[in-house]
């Protein structure tokens, strides 16, 4: 996996002097990001090819519903996780905090690998895996707010776009990761395939998450923080400071939020959609692939081009590019033209949504204060997630994962788009205003150097 280079000159001397480490800070919520997405691309692919005909009783399309119902339980589980998880960044750190979600996610997701199948619990089966899948949610609701709001807080004035948008980054390498691992189990026979197979990228979890605990357990709690402890800033109750002065901010990161419906149709919906069209499903899963290691070198650009100028304009293009992509991408798969299936796949996810995807944590984060950021931008994204989360039951069930869907699951992601960019609309521009007058109404923006 790819990250921010540690050797590049204006990776910026300032920073470290201000007791800034940006690098570290990025590379830590790169992995954070890379474990999540690992178990959540894991889960979404075995939710459209093996829970199906591992924890219900049939393979047909209510079998289809409800595996994708389980994922969906995870976005209900994340605005409760918010409220907790975000409570508690803003009280006692950043950094406490992401080592207790991702131990949480790694666990769930090992879980996950040893429960019993439908044909030897019934319906405990689904009811286990619908337990584990909370954990899942519980640990994801802080993971992305309380990584982006580290890495912001550690970076540069004028980079934080840049260093931010490696948290977003590590969820293509996670998803990169998990879809390497599938590939493989889905070419197994099915006696394998359905016996044991299934069960060895979730058990693979708990290596990644060593790895990132190490990478994290090294990293210094953000100065922004600590100096709000030092002075007594530190909120009792953050939700009551965010519901007062940032209610607004909430319901706008809501709103833009819903673009992460995007991914869902990508990663997961779109998968289902091709196998009922007729590509194999291996194939499916290798366009993943494919968009997503190219998405781990456009989205740093995205992030710098939105540090030079401002998150609203890329955010914007970023939802306006998915919904006129997405037609072309999901019609593509009917043609029988592998190589126009794989280029406009890297086109929609790579070059459209990823500019979206790499200038949220910013965009969203900016909007907040200090005392209040980790609540805010965790409650925020986690209740538009939620729509993301029931993406896949709500499109299959109006017939999208059918010959001719791709008009509904266009349908679908314009709309969400739509909410996205008129939400972003009415953000504030935040990209001259330096980290110490986010959040605030009485700030003026200064011009950073670029």
């Amino acid at each position: 996996m790819a990250g921010p280079d540690p050797d590049s000159p204006d990776l910026d001397g300032r920073a470290n002097r201000e007791g800034k480490t940006p690098i570290r800070a990025a590379l830590a919520s790169f992995m954070g990001s890379a474990v999540e997405y690992y178990d959540f691309f894991v889960f979404g692919s075995a939710a459209a090819l093996i829970f199906p005909h591992v924890f219900f009783p049939s393979a047909d399309d209510s079998a289809l519903v409800m595996s994708f119902a389980t994922f969906a339980f995870a976005y209900v589980a994340r605005p409760v996780g918010a409220v907790f998880v975000g409570h508690f960044g803003d009280r006692i750190g950043r950094r406490k905090v992401l080592l207790f979600t991702l131990l949480l996610m790694g666990g769930g997701t090992f879980l996950i690998g040893c429960l019993p199948t439908f044909d030897q619990v019934g319906w405990l089966a689904p009811g286990l895996l619908v337990f584990c899948r909370l954990l899942q949610g519980l640990s994801a609701a802080g993971e992305q707010a309380g990584a982006s709001s580290l890495t912001l807080e550690h970076a540069p004035d004028d980079r934080r776009s840049f260093f931010t948008s490696w948290t977003l980054t590590g969820t293509q390498g996670g998803q990169i990761l998990a879809a390497l691992v599938f590939i493989p189990v889905v070419a197994l026979p099915d006696d394998i395939k359905y016996g044991i197979g299934w069960r060895i990228p979730f058990w693979l979890s708990a290596v990644v998450v060593l790895v990132a605990f190490f990478i994290r357990a090294r990293l210094n709690e953000t100065p922004e923080f600590e100096e709000a402890k030092a002075n007594n800033e530190v909120a009792k109750l953050p939700l009551a400071v965010l519901l007062r002065d940032h209610w607004a901010d909430v319901l706008r990161v809501v709103c833009c939020a819903f673009i992460a419906a995007v991914s869902t149709v990508f990663g997961n919906l779109a998968i289902a959609y091709g196998v009922e069209v007729g590509m194999v499903d291996s194939i499916t899963l290798w366009l993943v692939v494919a968009a997503n290691v190219a998405a781990l070198f456009t989205q740093p650009m995205f992030g710098r081009l939105a540090d030079r100028v401002g998150r609203k304009p890329v955010f914007i293009y970023g939802a306006v590019a998915s919904a006129v992509l997405m037609p072309f991408y999901l019609l593509s798969m009917s043609q029988g033209s592998e190589l126009l299936v794989f280029v406009l796949a890297v086109v929609t996810f790579s070059f459209g949504y990823a500019a979206a995807n790499a200038v949220w944590p910013s965009f969203y984060g900016e909007m907040f204060s200090t005392p209040v950021r980790f609540s805010g931008v965790a409650i925020g994204t986690q209740i538009g997630f939620m729509l993301a989360g029931f993406t896949p039951s709500i499109v299959t069930a109006l017939g999208g994962v059918r010959e001719g869907g791709w008009v509904v699951t266009s349908g679908y992601t314009v709309v969400v788009c739509l909410v996205a960019v008129v939400a972003a609309l009415t953000a504030r521009e935040t990209k001259d205003v330096r980290t110490a007058g986010l959040g605030l109404r009485t700030a003026t923006p200064q011009r950073v150097s670029v």
